[in-house]
């Protein structure tokens, strides 16, 4: 493995195809919103490290009002990138430059938003003080920088396994046997460990637990989560230095439930946090108080409170959509400390609105809700919870929708005709929220089908078994192997449940 241009980085296999809501800068306005920080308007927008670009490459088609820039230096993942924005009619400026070359390009606009997902993580410090300089220079007063990263002291029992991974692989791996495969050596190594009873594990119960935990997840994601040079969680406290050079302030969490202190803390822990002037420590203390493993932030160049009315007014102007079925709407919520109930008497009337799947605005939601006695404060606590649980989704503000129809249109296409052969990415872009939609591959099979002119569930299950047949696949079921016709059977079941469920939101989505 090279080691000229990777910087000890994984490059024997390609990352993972993830979407990540949260890069979408659409999506920070109504979190911002809702805890009184001013949300910039998005004009430019940049993801660093984006990995296979699954997520720049939907937000490039998706928003044709944004202009996206970004780079990845592992060269075929910016390919894969750049095709995709390519085959939806879009137009991204994404590189393959490590980012010592990208941040010192001279032909970069001003950003608005600029996106970090878990990168921080597996870098150099060298290598961090050119994004803190890049940020400095080029993130716009009032734009928001969105980062995610391992944090401490969640990782705390966790690291020393890391540890051993590395250094067995590093020890006893050889270059030609491949990122894998020195995994797994690496976890056979330490599950055969643990099992002698050290110390360690002693004093760290949870560790074998945790070694279960991971030799179940898939292992390009274990290549590049524990295999790199560099890695190094960080307490907020860390963060907060690095950043303080590029003048961002902490603004608030990107996963909206995490700010909802009666979820995840007891009331003795919130008042006693809630007492810590300091915002830095207050932080950490919430990390401490649900040992935090993974924390993703905004943070903005100049926080800019909003007073009472300007806050309401702007969220009153924010629109909503939801995503998921009459079936699937929720009624709990799980935290750190177990479920809650949500009310019916403020949830309903929400969900009686919303279940068109069309985008109404926070005033409409208003309006509905106080003709049943719900004030707006509870409101505003209901949709935190709905966002958080990704049920409701911001929908993009005016713009050329055609066109991002249109884009949206020929992305999916693109991604449905690999579901073909593989089912390895699962979105498909919307052009309502701006972003992606989970699609599994069935349902892109599905899709397709309905695409090429089938008009029933029999046509869509027809057109997808064909490619199965084709490619002598058979639908694996509670454990067993479907033969013949009886995969056709449980195809046909499965479109007629598409047909009835999913169709109906993704044509209101734009899908």
């Amino acid at each position: 493995m090279s080691t000229e241009w990777n910087a000890g980085y994984v490059t024997d296999v390609n990352y993972t195809f993830g979407y990540y809501g949260e890069l979408n800068p659409l999506r920070c306005r109504l979190p911002l919103l809702m805890i009184g920080r001013h949300a910039p308007r998005i004009e430019n927008a940049c993801e660093l490290g984006f990995g296979q670009g699954l997520s720049v490459s939907i937000h490039a088609a998706a928003q044709p009002g944004v202009n996206w820039y970004g780079t990845d230096f592992n060269p075929s993942q910016a390919a894969f990138a750049s095709e995709m924005v390519r085959l939806s009619g879009a137009e991204a400026k994404l590189y393959d430059e490590a980012f010592s070359e990208f941040c010192g390009r001279q032909d970069l606009p001003d950003f608005d938003f600029i996106g970090l997902h878990g990168i921080w993580t597996w870098i150099s410090d060298s290598n961090r003080g050119v994004l803190v300089d890049f940020i400095r220079r080029k993130l716009r007063p009032g734009g928001v920088l969105y980062i995610s990263y391992n944090t401490l002291p969640g990782w705390s029992a966790s690291a020393p396994l890391r540890h051993l991974m590395k250094r067995h692989a590093d020890v006893m791996g050889s270059p030609g046997q491949g990122i894998i495969a020195q995994t797994d050596a690496a976890l056979g190594f330490i599950d055969q460990f643990l099992a002698l009873e050290p110390g360690y594990a002693k004093a760290n119960p949870g560790a074998v637990e945790r070694l279960k935990q991971i030799k179940g997840q898939d292992r390009k994601y274990l290549a590049h989560e524990y295999m790199n040079r560099d890695w190094n969680p960080m307490y907020f406290a860390d963060i907060e230095n690095w950043l303080s050079e590029a003048k961002v302030g902490f603004a608030s969490s990107a996963h909206t439930l995490d700010n909802l202190y009666e979820l995840n803390m007891t009331p003795a822990q919130t008042e006693f946090m809630r007492g810590v002037p300091d915002i830095s420590l207050r932080e950490t203390v919430r990390d401490y108080c649900v040992n935090q493993q993974f924390r993703r932030d905004y943070w903005i160049r100049g926080v800019r409170a909003l007073v009472g009315h300007e806050q309401i007014a702007a969220l009153r102007e924010e629109r909503v959509v939801l995503t998921v079925g009459k079936a699937d709407l929720p009624t709990k919520v799980r935290g750190v400390l177990g479920e809650a109930g949500l009310l019916d008497n403020i949830y309903q009337p929400i969900y009686e609105l919303l279940l068109d799947h069309k985008p109404h605005t926070v005033l409409e939601l208003e309006t509905h809700l106080a003709s049943k006695g719900v004030p707006f404060s509870q409101l505003s606590s209901a949709l935190n919870i709905l966002f958080g649980l990704g049920v409701v989704q911001p929908a993009a503000p005016a713009q050329d929708y055609s066109k991002a129809k249109a884009r949206c249109l020929a992305f999916n296409k693109a991604i449905a005709r690999r579901s073909l052969s593989v089912g390895d990415i699962v979105y498909f872009a919307s052009p309502v929220t701006g972003g992606g939609v989970q699609a599994q591959r069935f349902s892109q099979l599905f899709w397709l089908g309905k695409q090429n002119g089938g008009k029933t569930a029999a046509d869509w299950a027809g057109f997808a078994w064909s490619v199965l047949k084709g490619q002598n696949q058979n639908i694996i079921k509670d454990g067993a192997t479907l033969q013949g016709d009886d995969n056709l059977t449980e195809l046909t079941s499965q479109a007629e449940a598409w047909g009835e469920k999913t169709l109906p939101i993704w044509t209101a989505l734009g899908i």
